[in-house]
């Protein structure tokens, strides 16, 4: 399938969900993710995840990464969407979040961390494949930074539903997950 139908569809499939469907499902993954064997992360970049998209509850992810990892240093992004691009920016317990022009909380800008420094980036997507390709909201931000980072950052995707057999449409530029937690399984594609 193309990434333009999948966008669709899986919007769709996540907006249907209840409340209560959610809740379940996200109690599922992380689960799922207390099961990822990972190594002490130092920085982690997170997302606040979007009410009305129906994203999933990057907070429990978050503070168990935190908890599991003494003196984390937790970041999140600021995007900039003339260009595309955003930066990674440093919060504490008194960090306070703004919505931006397209409904998503970001933080008010403070300390931002070069991309090289992070160890774990979690990936917002709609929608996975077999392969560990993503599709995402469709601006490329996450691919640009993903770029700047060092090479064994560690890229993890959360999505509600088993992947997809195949993405079509990647190009050259889009960069794969590491690993992606569904309420069942953890994919894992490294190997």
């Amino acid at each position: 399938m193309f990434k333009k139908e999948i966008r669709k569809i899986y919007k769709d499939r996540r907006l249907q969900l209840s409340h209560s469907q959610k809740e379940r499902l996200d109690d599922l993954l992380l689960i799922q993710f207390q099961k990822l064997p990972l190594p002490y992360i130092e920085v982690l970049l997170s997302y606040w995840p979007i009410a009305a998209m129906n994203e999933i509850n990057t907070h429990t992810i978050t503070d168990f990464i935190e908890f599991r990892n003494p003196g984390l240093r937790i970041a999140y992004p600021v995007t900039e969407f003339a260009t595309c691009t955003m930066t990674a920016i440093l919060i504490d317990d008194d960090t306070e979040f703004i919505e931006n022009e397209y409904g998503i909380l970001e933080p008010i800008v403070a300390e931002e961390i070069e991309a090289d420094l992070i160890d774990v980036v979690l990936v917002p997507l709609l929608a996975f494949d077999t392969k560990g390709n993503r599709v995402g909201y469709g601006k490329g931000f996450y691919d640009k930074f993903l770029t700047a980072c060092k090479k064994d950052v560690v890229k993890i995707g959360l999505s509600y539903f088993d992947p997809v057999e195949m993405i079509t449409d990647v190009d050259a530029h889009d960069i794969k997950l590491d690993h992606c937690i569904t309420p069942d399984k953890i994919y894992d594609f490294n190997n």
